[in-house]
């Protein structure tokens, strides 16, 4: 399980047979083969760990077809979070590392409020799970979701998440990797359930989801 948090990035040396080797800013504390690593949101294995620092990870082709990271590609810059160790402390919310889907940048623009606005399309499939003030992770990053439409949704970027991210190297009609917050994902799912067996209505109703425990 991933907070996240910004720890730090690194960049991609290369992509080669299924297999990505990363250049982390600063090398890992003790690190462990087969510990997970997020790279861009995305739970990846460390296969081998160099001298200098550099990590290598196995990646599927499914990793490689739903996320950004084939986009990326050599010398693009991703951000790095190790697993959070039992007991440690919850800064950000629930992260697995899944990616739900690599969605287009729709902008980075400055308000006249003198806050960053990063706005993102936003899925058909997911728009069920994305909620104003909802917690929504892009390339790995946990974000309060701060504006919402019928095919976008937008946060709010301060500027230490600016400078330490890759966030602000993503241009508009590029990718960036999506997970929606694993509860949304159980609620959902609880509530399609409710649906299905409503006979009467056929819409879950405030004592359907009472009964369920959800309310």
């Amino acid at each position: 399980m991933f907070t996240g948090l910004v720890e730090q990035t690194g960049v991609i040396l290369r992509m080669y047979a299924n297999r990505i080797t990363v250049r982390p800013e600063h090398p890992f504390d003790s690190p462990v083969i087969g510990e997970s690593i997020a790279v861009n949101g995305c739970c990846l294995t460390a296969e081998r760990f160099f001298d200098d620092g550099c990590v290598e990870f196995f990646t599927l082709s499914e990793t490689l077809h739903r996320t950004n990271l084939g986009a990326v590609g050599t010398g693009g810059k991703v951000k790095l979070e190790r697993a959070m160790a039992a007991g440690g402390r919850m800064g950000g919310h629930i992260v697995q590392g899944h990616v739900d889907a690599a969605a287009r940048v729709r902008s980075l623009s400055r308000l006249p409020d003198g806050d960053f606005e990063f706005a993102v399309e936003m899925p058909r499939e997911l728009a069920p799970e994305i909620a104003m003030k909802g917690s929504v992770t892009i390339d790995g990053v946990s974000l309060t979701v701060a504006g919402l439409g019928d095919d976008y949704f937008a946060v709010r970027l301060i500027p230490q998440t600016l400078s330490a991210t890759a966030l602000k190297e993503r241009h508009p009609g590029e990718l960036v990797n999506l997970e929606t917050d694993v509860i949304a994902k159980y609620l959902r799912r609880q509530l399609s359930f409710l649906n299905a067996s409503n006979t009467g209505s056929g819409k879950a109703t405030w004592n359907d989801l009472k009964e369920a425990g959800i309310l």
